[in-house]
């Protein structure tokens, strides 16, 4: 049996990742910071040569967005963002583990007016989208066997956009939401399935792991309240208007071409897998 260390296991994918990678399968070994600081490289080193995984996913990183941007916090998102990675890159390499890096749609300038796949350069425009860069590219210098995934727009177990536009909407508060940011929303089960594929070859390298489909973010409160039966004044604004720190990618949509290349696999519809979260919600 194969042993899986997932870092960052209380988060979103982390959660969904126990639930796809079957017990009978893998001996799981789930860390949080509590029980591993990825930016420790002594910690990090002596943590996996006495653990002895076969695969590590890595699903902690400092994603506040728009703190990221702040001079105060900037060190330490490079330090879990892209130290974090290194660390477990090389300790990876030591025993001759698979690395799994799991990335973002902010490598990308967001100007493109066509898909992004993972052959096109990125262009970060953010401190939260260098930090996960550098990520990638610590990964890659520092052990053979990786896979580096890149997602966008992930909800899940845990604090996300369709259980903030539910509860807005239960409050019965007016909600204004951007309309001129396009991408594809993606399931944490949805992006876990595809990991627990990649993980079962050897087909290293990047890939892009969001849903298939492309809407903005307007529209996607549109569907959740549509799915949820939600009725709610909701209104389009745009980016200007909603005034953020860091710059959001304005189009952000990835074609998941490794993955079809690879492994003759697509992703499922973003409203499939709404439709099923949504389901789950209620209950």
């Amino acid at each position: 049996m194969k042993k899986v260390l997932i870092t960052g296991a209380k988060g979103q994918l982390g959660l969904a990742l126990q639930k796809e990678l079957s017990e009978s399968e893998y001996e799981q070994i789930t860390t949080d910071v509590e029980e591993l600081d990825i930016t420790n490289i002594a910690q990090v080193q002596a943590f996996i040569k006495e653990k002895q995984p076969d695969i590590i996913i890595n699903c902690a990183a400092y994603t506040a967005v728009d703190r990221c941007e702040e001079k105060e916090e900037q060190d330490k998102v490079y330090q879990i963002n892209a130290l974090g990675p290194r660390n477990l890159s090389i300790a990876a390499e030591e025993i001759g583990a698979v690395m799994v890096q799991v990335s973002t749609d902010y490598v990308f300038d967001g100007e493109s007016k066509k898909p992004y796949d993972e052959f096109d350069l990125p262009n970060p425009q953010s401190v939260y989208g260098r930090s996960k860069l550098a990520g990638e590219e610590f990964v890659k210098e520092f052990c053979k066997k990786h896979f580096i995934v890149r997602t966008a727009w992930l909800y899940g177990e845990g604090k996300n956009f369709v259980k903030t536009m539910v509860s807005l909407a239960k409050k019965q508060v007016p909600i204004k939401v951007v309309n001129d940011q396009f991408g594809s929303p993606t399931s944490a089960r949805a992006l876990a399935a595809m990991i627990g594929k990649l993980i079962k070859t050897s087909c290293y390298g990047t890939y892009h792991g969001t849903c298939e489909g492309v809407t903005n973010w307007y529209e996607f409160a549109q569907e959740i309240f549509k799915m949820g039966g939600l009725e709610v004044d909701l209104s389009p604004t745009t980016s200007e208007e909603y005034k953020s720190a860091a710059k959001r990618p304005k189009y952000s949509v990835l074609e998941k071409k490794m993955y079809r290349l690879n492994l003759g696999e697509t992703m499922p519809h973003w409203k499939e897998e709404l439709k099923i979260y949504m389901a789950n919600l209620e209950e």
